[in-house]
């Protein structure tokens, strides 16, 4: 047995069941516990998309166009019910509904995250992708609001390995693989009080953009 998304075969079977039911799992969490809208993705096997397009300009790591999003809200059976449409898919969540990101190295947000606990900072959740990069969780409105924030704190001109993806962007959610490089993971995993009110940007942003040229130079 084996699963098909947009033309890519794998022969998995005892390990592939066990991968999609914790990938249910973590959909069910994402979308009753946490509140987000979870999106299928597609994946990279041996170097290609499964979405099938030889020439995809980001492979394992943009929506499957055919698929709906599973909403918010969904609970455990209405998740996993929604998932087994789409065997194989990586989870995705979008970016600018509940909360945007800011991203840096993974090095730099590691440091950032423990200086920013220590200054007991309201923190929402932080993952790592196989990619070296740290995604911070903050409150919507930060992409639109990151120019004039750096701006304001003098950042403005910094040569800052700092982004801050728009709305209608994604992000591979754990446990899903990112690209066929491996999983991305929690560094500070979602909890009741942080994924429905992430914090405001700019109590983050001084803290990160400082780790981040400290980082750089």
């Amino acid at each position: 047995m084996g699963f098909t998304i947009g033309g890519i075969r794998e022969m998995r079977s005892g390990s592939r069941r066990r991968v999609r039911t914790t990938e249910c799992t973590a959909v069910a969490e994402y979308t009753g516990l946490w509140g987000w809208d979870v999106v299928p993705g597609a994946r990279a096997v041996a170097g290609r998309c499964s979405c099938g397009d030889p020439s995809c300009a980001a492979p394992g790591a943009h929506p499957l166009s055919f698929a709906e999003p599973v909403p918010a809200g969904a609970g455990l059976d209405d998740a996993t019910k929604a998932w087994s449409e789409y065997p194989g898919a990586a989870i995705l969540l979008p970016v600018g509904r509940s909360f945007d990101v800011i991203e840096v190295a993974e090095a730099a947000g590691r440091r950032a995250l423990v200086r920013l606990e220590r200054m007991g900072l309201p923190l929402g959740p932080v993952c790592a992708t196989p990619t070296g990069r740290a995604q911070f969780f903050v409150a919507p409105g930060a992409a639109a609001e990151l120019p004039q924030l750096l701006y304001r704190m003098g950042w403005d001109d910094a040569d800052l390995d700092l982004h801050c993806p728009g709305p209608g962007s994604h992000i591979t959610a754990p446990p899903s693989d990112l690209g066929g490089l491996g999983p991305v993971r929690w560094l500070r995993p979602p909890t009741l009080d942080t994924a429905g009110a992430p914090p405001q940007a700019r109590l983050l942003l001084g803290t990160l953009a400082y780790i981040c040229h400290r980082t750089h130079l």
